[in-house]
């Protein structure tokens, strides 16, 4: 098998793909000691036409398949696709018209997350070669058995897609997974400005001086990992993030008192300028502190058990409806409704409600009960005895 290594191969296969209905795409990257995904091989295929194309080839431009990926006619269909999408958004090419069969998969009863293999022998009865899962993709020349496993996922993929996507058209099903394709695309959801990196993490207080501190040290290990194309946690784990917050040193004794901090690491190319970093946050904390907005929810003394319940009914609803319970609602939705009868969530709109939210506010009504028949829970209605008529 021989991949494709020039922009001319590249153009030909493109111009095959383009008026095709769709494209199955899986991509061959490795970012285990970098920041930045380094792409290696891109695979593709449609019902008439399959590639293998090689973004390590010297001269290669990958403009002609990038460009399929922002045509919004043209289907594109992964599996598991938040990395790829990453990859792709990172080269300025995000999908449009996006389908992740992983996705669609939880709506037609394979349950959460299924690995793409267990999906191809599920409905395609095909048992797939593992032999090259743990290849070097970076490394050349790759073999014809490399080669031919790593084409295998979109070949497949591309047989599976029409099926799985007919038999949600046939239950009505297609629109439930559309808002989790939208968000996939969601550029939001990639963001890696490091002004924005504190957002990703957890901050655990409230008070200014440490929210001053902990987004500037978050913002700092960003850039310091983007720069140095180095995992973050290579740069300093969450929890030095949290811990250099809450103590807030202003020199190098005091952060190397520090559990968390790596030792020496004051005395490092990056301990004067992360000081720096962290006085300069300390000298207007009240100015320089994010404003994080507290949900506020009417306080039910009783919302822990409340969840438990909920929990309960949601894997019965999802099991009625051979639907993954993932995919109607996840346990902050739970929380949400447990405090809030209106909160703003997913679960409590559109086809959600109709499964699993409105049932959850009978539920709390004290309308609906729960019962355990045998080893499963049936959602039984509450017959409410009728109030006495007063004599006289």
């Amino acid at each position: 098998m021989t991949p494709i290594t020039t922009t001319a191969e590249l153009e030909t296969f493109c111009a095959k793909v383009r008026g095709q209905a769709f494209v199955a795409v899986d991509t061959e990257f490795i970012r285990e000691t970098t920041y930045w995904p380094r792409l290696c091989l891109i695979q593709a295929a449609t019902p008439d036409a399959e590639a293998v194309i090689d973004p390590l080839a010297e001269g290669l431009d990958l403009e002609p398949f990038l460009a399929l990926l922002r045509d919004a006619s043209l289907v594109k269909v992964f599996h598991a696709a938040r990395q790829d999408v990453e990859i792709f958004n990172i080269l300025n090419a995000m999908p449009v018209s996006l389908f992740d069969t992983q996705v669609a998969a939880m709506a037609a009863g394979y349950g959460e997350q299924i690995a793409y293999d267990a999906l191809v022998r599920n409905m395609l009865k095909i048992e797939l070669d593992k032999s090259s899962r743990f290849t070097d993709w970076a490394r050349r020349p790759l073999t014809d058995s490399q080669l031919t496993y790593a084409l295998a996922d979109v070949t497949h993929l591309a047989v599976l897609y029409p099926r799985l996507r007919a038999r949600l058209e046939a239950e009505g099903r297609l629109a439930w997974v559309a808002d989790e394709m939208k968000s996939l695309c969601d550029p939001t959801l990639y963001d890696v400005s490091p002004a924005n990196a504190w957002k990703r993490l957890k901050p655990r207080k409230q008070a200014p001086r440490y929210l001053s501190v902990y987004r500037a040290v978050a913002e700092w290990r960003e850039r310091t990992a983007q720069l140095r194309d180095q995992p973050r946690s290579r740069i300093l784990k969450d929890d030095a993030i949290d811990e250099l917050a809450s103590q807030a040193p202003t020199d190098a004794v005091q952060m190397e008192r520090l559990r968390s901090v790596p030792k020496g690491f004051a005395g490092s190319r990056f301990g004067p300028e992360l000081l720096e970093t962290i006085r300069e946050a300390l000298r207007d904390p009240e100015g320089s502190a994010p404003v994080i907005e507290r949900t506020r929810s009417p306080h039910n003394p009783a919302a822990g058990a409340v969840v438990e319940l909920l929990k309960v009914l949601l894997k019965a609803r999802a099991e009625d409806a051979g639907v993954a319970s993932k995919l109607i609602a996840t346990v902050s939705d739970l929380e949400q409704i447990a405090q809030d009868d209106a909160a703003d969530t997913p679960a409590l709109s559109g086809w959600r409600r109709e499964a699993f939210g409105a049932d959850a506010l009978r539920l709390k009504r004290g309308e609906l009960a729960l019962v355990l028949d045998g080893s499963r829970v049936r959602v039984v209605e509450v017959r409410r005895a009728p109030r006495p008529v007063p004599e006289g």
